[in-house]
């Protein structure tokens, strides 16, 4: 099999994409000199890429797989194949969403009030697209960026931006008035190596192993002893992919009992299972869940 070419996003993404693929199972170390990472793989090679930019390369065969925004491939219409979504789900995040902002103290209220005033955005194409296919005429030019600013100093009329929290729109004086579109990261792969048998099954060996990483990410497993006595008891608190692992311990009174569960659930049932009798609990971090 020829080498799988990986593209992982330069910049923002780069360290969290990194971390991702280490707890998936491969160790990718960049060089403050060079655009392309050592990764301990020798059927996949790596380099770093603008996000904005990845799917164009993807689509065109520069490489053959690579992780990217939904707002990139839809920015670009690319025409790749989206393996997976990876989409890290735990209560902390939250997902990225393009949104309309303009002045705290505009009139404008609705999409139709835009009708022949200019916004600024780095999304330019979709968001061309997205007020043509609502019939509202607008002119839509590209930001180098600082594009909260360019509405307080009265350059345009409003900002299509990237946000999670909206704090940072907010703080510029600035009023979110509509959500154009929820992004996520998605793993893409060029359409020629998807039908490349040797190169799809590497391709859906690094999709299994990052969604498997990120399902990881919101699960902790528990270990405990339970007396037998009490062990139906405990078993009937503890939620469970399938059910728990019960195994008889030396002293024929106790069992040990072992669940996977998700990470938010430990903090109120640890405290339940503890005054039902169960000992020895043990937490521990789970690195992959199939």
């Amino acid at each position: 099999m020829s080498l799988i070419r990986l593209a992982i996003p330069k910049g923002s993404l780069q360290q969290s994409t990194i971390d991702l693929f280490k707890d998936a199972g491969w160790r990718i170390v960049p060089s403050s000199r060079s655009y392309f990472p050592a990764i301990d793989d020798k059927d996949i090679e790596c380099a770093l890429v603008r996000a904005q930019e990845i799917s164009r390369y993807v689509e065109n065969g520069l490489f053959d797989l690579a992780l990217t925004g939904l707002d990139w491939i839809l920015e670009n219409e690319s025409d790749v194949v989206e393996v997976a979504d990876l989409v890290y789900s735990k209560a902390t995040a939250k997902p990225a969403k393009w949104v309309l902002a303009v002045a705290d103290n505009s009139d404008i209220k609705t999409l139709e009030d835009l009708n022949g005033k200019k916004i600024a955005t780095e999304l330019v194409n979709y968001t061309r697209r997205y007020f043509e296919e609502r019939g509202v005429g607008v002119e839509v030019e590209f930001s180098w960026g600082a594009t909260e600013a360019k509405v307080v100093d009265g350059l345009v009329d409003a900002i299509v931006e990237v946000t999670e929290t909206g704090s940072t729109i907010r703080a510029h004086n600035l009023k979110i008035i509509h959500e154009l579109l929820v992004t996520n990261t998605k793993l893409i792969a060029n359409k020629k190596s998807w039908e490349d048998k040797a190169k799809r099954a590497k391709i859906e060996q690094v999709a299994m192993m990052l969604k498997s990483a990120l399902t990881a990410a919101d699960m902790t497993g528990l270990k405990m002893n339970a007396p037998k006595d009490r062990l139906q008891e405990i078993i009937k608190m503890l939620p469970a992919i399938t059910s728990p692992t019960v195994s008889p311990l030396f002293d024929s009174e106790w069992f040990s009992v072992e669940t996977i569960i998700q990470e938010t659930q430990a903090r109120d049932l640890i405290p339940r299972l503890l005054r039902s009798g169960a000992t020895g609990i043990i937490e521990y971090p789970l690195k992959k869940v199939l």
